[in-house]
């Protein structure tokens, strides 16, 4: 049996702050403000594996309103994701997933956020795509307001 997944997520971003996506520390300006580390990428894709399964959310799993996640690195979520899906006996046959953010380019860390990921997941960095794209400087994205990222799985029974 298959089950797909979809997730998304957005953050607004904050001058002088950490930006991480897909694991891995990006100079830049602007990060995202959150209550963990702010990694759209990877809470997409927590939200895309638990929505496989329909389990709810990484804001049901992980609640910002709780000092055990404040500044968490989103891998360890992700590792948590991760093992829920295998306790009821899936495992992740690809991850599809997309960052939308005017700057800065993201193509030069995009092979790290796959390593990352991909380690994170338990699988292989074949398993995992990750895309970047701007908005031609259209919507809160464009404006550098903010950074968003979808994602896509596929999960197979064991």
């Amino acid at each position: 049996m298959f089950r797909i997944g979809h997730g998304y997520d957005v953050h607004a971003l904050g001058d002088g702050l950490r930006l991480v996506l897909g694991g891995v520390e990006i100079p830049h300006d602007k990060g995202c403000i959150a209550h963990s580390d702010g990694d759209v990428l990877v809470h997409a894709i927590c939200d895309a594996l638990l929505g496989a399964l329909a389990l709810g959310d990484i804001g049901k799993h992980f609640p910002d309103t709780s000092a055990e996640f404040k500044g968490i690195d989103s891998l360890i979520l992700l590792r948590r994701v991760v093992a829920l899906i295998g306790e009821r006996g899936y495992r992740i046959g690809n991850i599809d997933s997309t960052i939308a953010m005017q700057r800065p380019k993201l193509r030069p860390h995009i092979d790290l956020m796959r390593e990352r990921i991909a380690a994170a997941a338990g699988v292989t960095v074949e398993q995992v795509s990750v895309k970047a794209t701007t908005t031609e400087h259209l919507g809160f994205e464009g404006e550098e307001k903010g950074v968003s990222a979808t994602a896509v799985c596929l999960l197979i029974e064991n």
